[in-house]
């Protein structure tokens, strides 16, 4: 067995008993690599562009559920909506329109899983709405025009830091936002269950505080090669 596949069954076994998911990031990594992961059971995968994950969905196989987690410009929108299955990343009204549209012209089958990507951290560099534009988000008469996107939950970035209450407090922050949006917008609605927190070096706090999706490369890819992000 190889060492991504004895990563993605420490993963499994760590989340067996659990409500949460593994998503295997694989950016900068080989096709190779992630068949050596999907051949170990793996289905969810995370590219954070759009190229690099049209370049790999060519050389692999098609039942891979992939996720866009990195930051989606509108005009990146039509290349993927034919066949993504979860856009954690959406961060404007303007953005999820262009999903729900691109989508309808695919005539999807199933809408586009969406979560509603909140800023939790200090760092300027990070994307994602506050909780009022979330909000607004969620009155809006485009969103309730909306048939081929599904809102399934939120996902946060931490700030990066070793500050173990700090990330407490942001993860903690973020379940708030998700347990407030249910309570007003989803109340009746099951689709609305996910919690996007936690990377390779905080995920057993992430996991503490309630994810119920983690997203983590080199805890099972190694070190990413950055010449080829």
């Amino acid at each position: 067995m190889t060492a991504i596949a004895d990563n993605i069954r420490y993963f499994d076994e760590r989340l067996r008993d659990t409500p949460c998911r593994l998503v295997a990031v694989s950016k900068t990594h080989a096709p190779e690599k992630v068949m050596e992961a999907y051949a170990a059971g793996h289905r969810i995968f995370g590219e954070n562009k759009v190229q690099e994950l049209l370049e790999k969905r060519e050389l692999l196989p098609h039942d891979i559920a992939w996720h866009l987690i990195g930051h989606l410009q509108t005009n990146k929108v039509k290349h993927i909506a034919q066949f993504i299955d979860t856009i954690q990343s959406v961060d404007s009204l303007k953005l999820l329109m262009e999903i729900n549209k691109r989508a309808e012209q695919f005539n999807r089958t199933f809408p586009v899983n969406c979560m509603l990507q909140l800023s939790i951290a200090d760092e300027e560099t990070k994307f994602g709405m506050n909780y009022q534009e979330a909000v607004d988000l969620l009155q809006s008469d485009e969103y309730r025009s909306m048939h081929f996107i599904r809102i399934t939950g939120v996902m946060g970035i931490a700030t990066n830091t070793g500050d173990v209450q700090k990330l407490r407090s942001e993860f903690r922050t973020l379940r708030g936002y998700f347990e407030q949006l249910r309570e007003t917008f989803f109340f009746a609605n099951p689709d609305f269950k996910e919690i996007s927190m936690g990377m390779t070096s905080d995920w057993e706090l992430a996991l503490e505080e309630g994810s119920t999706l983690i997203r983590v490369g080199s805890g099972i890819f190694g070190a990413r090669d950055y010449s080829k992000s």
